[in-house]
């Protein structure tokens, strides 16, 4: 090997690490600053399983997140659906790259076996958690989430949009044509990190 290669090769190994360490250093800034807001609030999903919001469903993913309550009549379905054309349309990234989170407003009457019923309207695969548990850890879980309420019947009609790993946040209206929300959705998806542009 000549000089010049040799030279090469040590400044690789020399400043690979730091290089490294630098990412790795951001990753762990940013899942500090995410777990500081969103905490590990435990929840409930549909299979009656613990589920901590940042952890187990926000961090490094791409989040679609509405609020409902199963005895609704009204907007709440109408969503629901729109949900279920965005999971048609994810295919395999859901689950994978993107979280569905369906947060119950109504704790007090939404039970894991109420959600799971629920849920099957919607042809629900991994990836997509319908979500109760005790109601302070709702409230506060919507409250992080962007979705506060005082009673269950002025819940939002928007979906909350997220890229953890960018930090690009949006809100679309929920009642929009499906069309029109997974426009918005690759929109977020294809946001990359900064330290990855070219």
């Amino acid at each position: 090997m000549n000089r010049v290669a040799t030279l090469a090769l040590a400044a690789c190994i020399l400043f690979a690490p730091a290089s490294r360490a630098g990412r790795s250093s951001a990753a762990d800034a940013r899942r500090a600053s995410g777990l500081r807001y969103f905490t590990d609030v435990e929840l409930v999903n549909q299979y009656g399983r613990k589920m901590r919001l940042y952890s187990d469903l926000i961090e490094g993913k791409v989040v679609i997140i509405d609020g409902f309550f199963t005895s609704c009549a009204g907007a709440c379905p109408v969503m629901n659906h729109n949900m279920e054309r965005i999971q048609d349309w994810l295919g395999d990234r859901l689950g994978r790259d993107v979280s569905m989170i369906s947060i119950s407003v109504d704790p007090l009457n939404d039970t894991p076996d109420k959600l799971r019923a629920y849920a099957a309207r919607f042809h629900v695969r991994k990836g997509w958690y319908f979500l109760t548990g005790p109601k302070e850890k709702m409230d506060f879980a919507l409250r992080r989430l962007g979705q506060p309420l005082d009673a269950k019947e002025n819940h939002t009609n928007i979906f909350v949009i997220g890229n953890e790993t960018t930090g690009l946040w949006k809100k679309a209206f929920g009642l929009a044509s499906a069309e029109d929300l997974i426009r918005i959705v690759q929109s977020v998806l294809d946001d990359k990190p900064q330290d990855s542009a070219p």
